[in-house]
């Protein structure tokens, strides 16, 4: 399907908590379907130019540090129709003074967050909308590479991991802008290997998506693998988390603290991570994170399988990917599987 034909179609998915089918409002949804119009299909200079990293940059700017993007975007009673709630924030919501500061905002993940006990547990990173696939032709959650290649995800200095997540499964995690935009771990374990790959920003745009080949390996992203087969750890072999910087999505950054927000610390090799604390920052915008396990280490949550097949809710994703494939909107910390 052309991507020019994509803004006359919804985009729904689940809202975990109450099983409800929800359309979702896409923000710049026309702009986006002009840029992925057909012209991408012989990209021109200026569509390289503006998903190149100082027209992101620039974009990112005008929407969330002036005074024209405060007008725009900052209203709060807009906000509020997205479904921000200011009472779980650290900070007042008087403090709260530019879209940025929305955006960046810290929660109480602690009280608001709850996360389950059970070690083997895998739970989610981000408040993000959620699908689940595998590498196995054998199972059932086939995906035929359309979010990512596995060997150009990885980049250069990944290809050692690759035959270590050979046939195993992943959970694409979708952050909208109005989401909490920090990540927190979804395993306990230790830092294997840890680096950072330069790239494009492209749009999360479900339309951009499907029509992009693999743009999640192709964007600007940081890998983080983890071995969680360690005392303390969450007992299901290796872990990779790929965070996928996108259009307005400057930068990733590394703040991880053990409890609450409190100093934070860069990312290394042999550091040991804590299960559900915040890893990392996405400036303002929309992006992604990948989560890979290896080949029958874990077993997704039952109603996360059945809601990508809920009948009667389209999405982007189904058409692009010919058959139903619906996101289901979970909580950061929240389970989505458990150790096999």
């Amino acid at each position: 399907m052309k991507p020019l034909q994509m803004n006359k179609i919804g985009h729904q998915y689940v809202e975990r908590r109450t099983g409800r089918v929800l359309t979702e409002r896409l923000y710049g949804d026309g702009i986006v379907n002009f840029l992925y119009s057909e012209v991408r299909e012989n990209p021109t200079r200026l569509f390289k130019a503006l998903t190149g990293a100082r027209a992101s940059s620039l974009i990112g700017f005008l929407n969330y540090d002036t005074l024209l993007g405060r007008k725009i975007i900052g209203n709060r009673s807009f906000l509020r129709s997205c479904g921000i709630d200011f009472s779980e924030c650290v900070e007042p919501p008087e403090d709260l003074r530019t879209v940025r500061d929305i955006f960046e905002r810290k929660i109480r993940y602690w009280e608001r967050r709850p996360m389950p006990d059970d070690r083997g547990a895998v739970v989610a990173p981000a408040d993000s909308r959620m699908i689940a696939g595998s590498l196995a032709e054998t199972s059932k959650l086939f995906l035929k590479g359309k979010f990512f290649d596995c060997e150009e995800i990885f980049g250069t200095r990944g290809k050692r991991w690759l035959r270590m997540f050979d046939g195993g499964d992943f959970a694409v995690f979708r952050l909208t802008p109005d989401k909490y935009h920090y990540n927190h771990a979804p395993v306990a374990g230790k830092i294997e290997d840890f680096y950072e790959i330069p790239g494009d920003y492209h749009s999360c745009n479900p339309g951009a998506v499907v029509t992009v080949v693999t743009p999640y390996s192709k964007n600007k992203r940081v890998v983080t693998v983890m071995d969680t087969d360690v005392s303390g750890g969450s007992g299901l072999g290796l872990v990779a988390m790929v965070e996928v910087a996108a259009l307005m999505i400057g930068e990733i950054v590394q703040l991880y603290s053990e409890e609450r927000y409190d100093d934070p610390k860069p990312m290394e090799r042999g550091m040991i991570l804590k299960r559900g604390a915040p890893k990392s920052l996405f400036r303002p915008g929309s992006s992604t994170d990948v989560l890979l396990f290896q080949k029958d280490r874990v077993a997704f949550a039952d109603d996360l399988i059945r809601n990508m097949h809920a009948p009667g809710a389209t999405s982007r994703f189904s058409l692009g990917f010919g058959r139903p494939l619906v996101e289901t909107e979970v909580e950061v910390r929240s389970l989505i599987a458990t150790a096999q």
